[in-house]
């Protein structure tokens, strides 16, 4: 798998040139289709585009389902290529589609906001929520490129540089104390977000690399997932205090360092940077003490889980991290009140 930060112009003529496909297929979202899908069409040949609605809620089999009819409508065969333009949402679902659709089409991913730029683009994860429950169905497969271009930056608004924001903190937290110590000294609007995006794309795609299906090292990049996967999940349905991605996540590695430092893993001035910086660019997540259990039980549903173990990936430093760590309800609630303050 190709990872290429470049001009879209530039990378996405490259690639079709060098490949011959009967037919390409476009997936936007209802956002995309208006920002991004102009900065592309001019580029591609002749095609044919599938716009969904916007949103982590519509990541499901029902919106599946109109993928595939379309792709179907479409006479799509085995040597077709689906591009797909849009955020974390849309390279999940479109790519599970296409690795789905008789047993696997071609796809490449071109991700437009940072937090699927400098995540959920690169590694071959993809799949849909079911039942309330994230990612719960989906395969590992890799797209045939992943072509970013930060010029999609400029569709997104601040809200949602600051959710992507929170991956690259955690790539730092788990494999770079250097770059960790950089970024945590300066404002998010100070941030080299060019410079930052190569350096987590580097850091996943070595990880992957190593271990594509998530046996063994993979998992420490799921730091601050398996809280705030639960807390996502929780606000899903909350209408607008429902949070982004990123945001649940900053709240679970705030509470995933705190595990971490009572079991002596981090000291308290680690606990205390990753607090002071997370809570200066996110505030702190309103949780009530009565949403505890229904968050705690939330995490059974892991994926990284084994029989009914919850295993963790927690820091033991800053840059370093152990993953496979069980952890007790116990201490996911004492964790989240310690969050709640």
């Amino acid at each position: 798998m190709s990872v290429i930060i470049s001009p879209i112009s530039e990378s996405l003529r490259t690639f079709l040139a060098q490949k011959s496909y009967s037919k390409i297929i476009v997936l936007t979202d209802t956002n995309t289709k208006r920002f991004c899908y102009p900065i592309i069409k001019d580029f591609l040949p002749k095609h044919t585009s599938i716009t969904v609605k916007h949103g982590e809620e519509n990541k499901n089999l029902q919106t599946c389902e109109t993928i595939w009819s379309a792709m179907t409508d479409a006479q799509l065969d085995r040597h077709a290529l689906m591009i797909n333009l849009g955020g974390g949402v849309i390279g999940d679902m479109g790519g599970f589609c296409a690795a789905t659709y008789k047993r696997g089409i071609d796809f490449i991913q071109i991700p437009t906001t940072l937090l699927s730029q400098v995540d959920a683009s690169v590694g071959g994860k993809l799949g849909i929520d079911f039942h309330g429950f994230k990612n719960h169905l989906g395969v590992f497969t890799l797209p045939k490129s992943v072509l970013i271009d930060p010029v999609f930056l400029e569709t997104l608004s601040e809200r949602e540089k600051r959710s992507g924001f929170a991956e690259i903190l955690k790539h730092c937290l788990i494999q770079d104390v250097n770059k960790w110590n950089e970024i945590r000294r300066k404002d998010l609007a100070d941030q080299d977000l060019a410079d930052l995006i190569a350096h987590s794309v580097e850091i996943k795609k070595k990880i992957v690399e190593q271990d594509p299906t998530e046996k063994g090292i993979r998992k420490i990049l799921n730091f601050g997932h398996t809280l705030g996967h639960a807390i996502e999940t929780f606000f899903l349905d909350k209408g607008k205090k429902r949070l982004f991605h990123g945001e649940a996540i900053a709240t679970g590695m705030v509470c995933e360092s705190y595990i971490a430092y009572t079991r002596g893993l981090i000291d308290e001035k680690t606990l205390e940077q990753v607090e002071e910086f997370i809570f200066s660019i996110y505030g702190k997540v309103p949780l009530e003490a009565t949403d505890f259990e229904a968050i705690v039980s939330l995490t059974q549903q892991d994926k990284k889980n084994k029989g009914k173990e919850i295993r963790f990936s927690l820091i033991n430093a800053a840059g370093s991290c152990l993953y496979d760590v069980v952890v007790s309800k116990v201490e996911m609630k004492k964790a989240l009140e310690y969050y709640q303050g």
